[in-house]
């Protein structure tokens, strides 16, 4: 790493198509105008034109690439902080964004101020038309967001850049940074129109993070898609590190606030780590984030105490967060079968509620009815909703599927996200009429990570 990394040349004269913001708000509405992050063309043509005009700023700093269909964001932010305890600058990239775009871009561990984030957009803004000029379609929105991110990071500096895929891998904007460690979280199906329709597909998408050299962090996976990715390892001379066998959870206990966990590094053995963070699939993503920080620093083992210090402050917004009490109000993004049975199983053993309700908004390209059945077991009663967005599935058509599920007497609809909340919270509250005189009910809103996101800035403006 030079000592002075290169950032954004001097910024030419913005054309007539460069718009330059004055507030956050600007820079999102800027944004928005682009291509959405739905509307896909395989290429990396644009995002290497973009970066090659900034001055490749994801060069100037090694990279630690995130891929796999679940886990990505709470892994990303457990390596950011075992990175910051050990006195590394960090840049990270994620997506989507929970409540605010700006959360996409973290330096240090925080999301860019409002200032930073229209500052950096209007570091790459005059850049973009050029951009759109010369290629067969126009920078998308994400493309546009990474660029900010790269350029950001490069500016900071920071000593480490973490980047999570927007989707698969190969051709995900994401992929023009040569990722020194690879992390490969578990691999199921999601985003299935555009990465394909079995796991073995998606697979072959998403391993295309493994660069030449890297070290690549593997999560157990189903048989065929671990021989898939153990193989594009040994095509680029990359050298694996595999959960179960070279790392992992050797043990967890629930415990008030999230769970004590013992985890098999890759250079030694941490006992009793305290994460507030609850389920099973957290303590995976504990121990992959170990070993991708063990990987990138060398071949020595952890400081133990910074080791725990680092899992001790993990946070992750909107995955089984709980956001309010009296009843208890969970968040958690899921929004595929694979993350709700994740959620199930965190239910089962760090909660007791009775009864649960479930509001649930869905995207209208995702497996709701997979979704509903994961979570059928766990839930006395779901309330379906919508969120505010386009792509949203309207609640009376989630709970066409829902009925089939749950039967007539555990389904209502109410397409409106803060009455549905309400409603779930007095259900929640009237325990006796599922059964339990106590009242110890809870609510869970899933789903969507935009439906969670709109919840968590509701539930946020009633505490204020």
């Amino acid at each position: 790493m030079t000592d002075t990394p290169p950032g954004p040349p001097e910024s030419p004269e913005p054309g007539p198509q460069a718009r330059l913001a004055e507030s956050p708000a600007e820079v999102e509405d800027a944004l928005l105008s682009r291509w959405p992050e739905t509307r896909l063309e395989p290429s990396l043509d644009r995002i290497r034109a973009f970066t090659a005009l900034l001055g490749d700023p994801q060069t100037a700093y090694p990279v630690i690439h995130l891929t796999g269909t679940n886990g990505k964001t709470s892994t990303s932010r457990m390596i950011d902080g075992l990175l910051r305890t050990l006195n590394l600058r960090t840049g990270r990239f994620t997506s989507p964004h929970v409540e605010r775009m700006s959360e996409r871009i973290s330096v240090d561990g925080e999301p860019l101020s409002d200032e930073a984030f229209v500052r950096a957009f209007n570091d790459v803004a005059p850049f973009t038309h050029l951009v759109d000029a010369e290629q067969d379609h126009p920078l998308s929105f994400f493309e546009t967001v990474l660029g900010m991110a790269f350029a950001a990071f490069a500016d900071a500096p920071v000593d480490v850049a973490v980047v999570e895929v927007g989707m698969g891998g190969t051709w995900d904007a994401t992929n023009v940074a040569d990722g020194a460690v690879a992390v490969v979280l578990p691999i199921d199906v999601d985003h299935a129109q555009f990465l394909g329709d079995t796991p073995l597909a998606i697979a072959s998408e998403k391993a295309g993070i493994i660069k030449p050299g890297a070290t690549v962090v593997l999560a157990r996976q189903q048989e065929a898609v671990a021989t898939l990715l153990h193989e594009r390892a040994a095509d680029v001379d990359a050298t694996v590190a595999r959960e179960g066998l070279e790392f992992g959870v050797v043990s967890r206990v629930p415990a008030v606030g999230g769970q004590t966990v013992t985890l098999q590094g890759l250079r030694a053995r941490y006992d009793e780590v305290f994460l507030p963070l609850y389920g099973a699939h957290q303590a995976q993503n504990a121990a992959m984030a170990l070993a991708a920080v063990e990987a990138f620093t060398g071949t020595e083992p952890l400081d133990d105490e910074l080791v725990r210090a680092a899992f001790a402050e993990a946070t992750s917004p909107g995955r089984l967060e709980v956001i309010r009490r009296s009843p208890t109000v969970l968040l958690d993004a899921a929004h595929n079968p694979h993350g709700a049975a994740a959620v199930a199983g965190a239910l089962d053993d760090s909660f007791a509620f009775a009864p649960l309700i479930g509001v649930l908004g869905v995207m209208s390209d995702k497996d709701h009815r997979g979704l509903l059945t994961e979570l059928e077991p766990h839930l006395a009663h779901v309330i379906c909703t919508q969120n505010t967005t386009d792509r949203a599935l309207p609640a009376r058509e989630l709970a066409e599927v829902a009925l089939e599920i749950f039967g007539q007497d555990r389904v209502t609809v109410v397409p409106d996200l803060a009455t549905a909340i309400d409603q779930a919270a007095a259900l929640a509250e009237a325990g006796e009429a599922f059964g339990d005189p106590l009242g110890s009910g809870g609510v869970l809103v899933t789903g969507s990570v935009v439906t969670v996101g709109e919840a968590r800035a509701m539930l946020h403006r009633e505490r204020t």
